[in-house]
C-alpha cells in the first residue's frame, strides 16, 4: 500500500511519477541560442523558449512563455522558435534586461 496525503491506494495507482528530464533542441540565430520549450496546459501547449548568448560566466539567458496556445507539440515548437526570432530581430541583447 502507498500513503498519498493521509490515504492508503493498493498498487500505486495513484502515484505520480517523476518529471522526465528535457533535452532542449538548440539552434543558432544571429549569435544567439534559441531553444523551444512549449508548456503542455489543458490538452494543448502554450508557447515558450528560451534565448541565449555568450558562455561561462558571460552567459546571458532570457526563459519566455507566452499567451498564445497551439494544439500540437510539434507547432508549438515551430512557433516558439519564431517568437524567440522576432524577440531577437526586435530587441537584440536588450531582451536579457528584463
Amino acid at each position: 500500500m502507498v500513503d498519498l496525503d493521509g490515504r492508503q491506494f493498493m498498487f500505486g495507482w495513484f502515484k505520480k511519477s517523476a518529471p522526465k528530464a528535457v533535452t532542449l533542441e538548440w539552434t543558432e540565430y544571429k549569435g544567439y541560442r534559441v531553444a523551444a520549450e512549449p508548456v503542455a496546459e489543458s490538452g494543448q501547449y502554450r508557447v515558450g523558449g528560451r534565448i541565449e548568448k555568450g558562455e561561462g560566466e558571460a552567459l546571458l539567458s532570457h526563459t519566455f512563455v507566452r499567451a498564445d496556445l497551439i494544439p500540437t507539440l510539434d507547432e508549438a515548437k515551430s512557433f516558439s522558435l519564431k517568437k524567440a526570432q522576432m524577440m531577437i530581430d526586435q530587441l537584440g541583447d536588450r531582451v536579457f534586461d528584463s
